[in-house]
């Protein structure tokens, strides 16, 4: 069961998303920073063979030969 602050928070942002009508702007805007994060690091981490073998285990990637990007660097 969730606590209380949980059930706050989604008290907060239901009201938030009702009297804001530039909460989608807002929303994408997060979201789109979470994603360009996420790239990055993935980016940085691919550039090593440890991450690249990182990335490999962490998305449980099976056919490496479908990822030349990876296969060249774990070779």
């Amino acid at each position: 069961m969730r606590n209380k602050t949980h059930d706050e928070f989604i008290e907060r942002w239901a009201e938030f998303v009702k009297n804001d009508s530039n909460w989608k702007s807002y929303h994408t805007k997060f979201i789109n920073a979470q994603y360009e994060k996420f790239f990055k690091f993935i980016n940085k981490l691919s550039k090593t063979k440890e991450g690249q073998e990182k990335i490999v285990e962490l998305y449980n990637i099976k056919n490496i030969k479908g990822y030349p990007k990876l296969l060249n660097k774990l070779k």
